[in-house]
């Protein structure tokens, strides 16, 4: 396992703004914080910076019970509710059923970013409470808890950095990476970036049939074996009684559509932290991990009642930042600092312009479509 830099361990030396409505304004706003007239008055400097904002950050981490609670309740709750009505319209109103598997599916995402916060050590005060709940919450996601807990923390350790790649992210080559592929790799890679394909055939089948499997994933068999198939046996002491009270098919019917739609929002959410045309990568040399938190993580600004549903995990440039911040304390930590609600904020409208990115350009340091290579390629 690639150990991560904890998020007290910051290494300052940047080489390179953070984004505040873009790098142009930050410059501007750097001539403006010098105060003209009075001798000694230095601007900010990029280091001091963002040893506030982490500063600002670091007051927010660690678990509230109580809140951690109530969100246990206001997630599965409900979730149990919809999912008994479901089964209860089934057989005689099928469109009933998949119109309940909407708030179903967005309660299930809700589940996941538990499970992610457990994972992280931030949901709850203990280790062994955030382990058992986070295998609790794994029965319900199909994610192993334990597997997805390491690969992610490599996640957290290499992102944005081009010379690590391949540990929980979406697979981004660069522009010459990818003028150099053969032809069907280059349609192999078109495909799998195809947002059709991605999000509405890659992610499902990833939690449904890969994430059963021990050998597909970034760490070695030996070291996955226990997490997936530890859940895989979970799953059938868990789901066997429901099959035989309800029937294979009626729980098919009614648990297919709930997770087909959360590992679809949940890939789009995931693209959408870190796949936008100002993120940042860097060779190992040049890499920063503060920097890289940062720069390379988005803020998407939701409305609320989906920030409620995505337990605010669009608030991604702060939880790079402080990882143990828990979700129900990062929308505070936002609201208290001006200054990171204007650090890579997208829209809903944004986002979905980010769809046609596919490739990194090293030359022009932002990802680019494919109608942006040249004619000849």
């Amino acid at each position: 396992m690639i150990p991560l830099k904890g998020d007290t361990a910051l290494n300052l030396s940047l080489k390179q703004p953070l984004q505040v409505e873009g790098r142009a304004e930050l410059r501007q706003r750097d001539m403006q914080l010098a105060t003209p007239g009075q001798p000694g008055t230095m601007p900010e400097t990029q280091k001091q910076r963002v040893r506030r904002l982490a500063a600002h950050c670091q007051k927010y981490r660690g678990s509230v019970p109580r809140l951690a609670v109530l969100q246990l309740v206001t997630t599965l709750v409900p979730l149990v509710l919809i999912v008994g009505l479901m089964f209860a319209t089934v057989e005689h109103a099928y469109w009933a059923t998949l119109l309940m598997a909407l708030p179903a599916a967005g309660l299930l995402v809700r589940a996941f970013i538990i499970q992610h916060d457990c994972g992280h050590g931030s949901f709850l005060a203990s280790r062994p409470h955030n382990d058992f709940v986070g295998r609790c919450m794994s029965v319900l996601t199909l994610a192993p808890y334990g597997l997805w807990r390491r690969e992610h923390a490599q996640h957290h350790a290499t992102s944005g950095n081009l010379d690590r790649r391949g540990a929980g992210d979406i697979d981004t080559a660069t522009v010459r990476e990818y003028l150099q592929l053969p032809p069907l790799q280059k349609l192999r890679y078109r495909l799998y970036r195809n947002p059709l394909f991605l999000f509405g055939i890659g992610v499902p089948a990833y939690f449904l049939i890969l994430q059963r499997l021990p050998w597909v994933h970034a760490l070695p068999p030996r070291e996955t074996w226990r997490s997936v198939v530890g859940l895989n046996l979970a799953m059938v002491a868990f789901y066997l009684p429901l099959v035989y009270v309800f029937g294979l098919a009626n729980v098919l019917w009614v648990g297919l559509p709930i997770l087909h739609i959360a590992a679809a929002v949940g890939g789009w959410l995931f693209f959408i932290q870190h796949q936008f045309e100002e993120t940042t990568w860097e060779k190992a040399e040049g890499w920063d991990f503060q920097v890289a938190a940062l720069l390379g993580s988005s803020y998407y600004k939701l409305p609320a009642m989906l920030n409620w549903f995505t337990g605010n995990i669009g608030l991604h440039h702060i939880h790079h930042l402080n990882s143990m911040i828990p979700n129900y304390s990062l929308m505070a930590c936002l609201n208290a600092s001006p200054e990171l609600k204007a650090i890579n904020k997208l829209t809903l409208r944004d986002s979905l312009k980010c769809a046609r990115l596919k490739l990194w350009d090293e030359d022009a340091q932002r990802l680019i479509g494919f109608n942006e290579l040249p004619a000849t390629s």
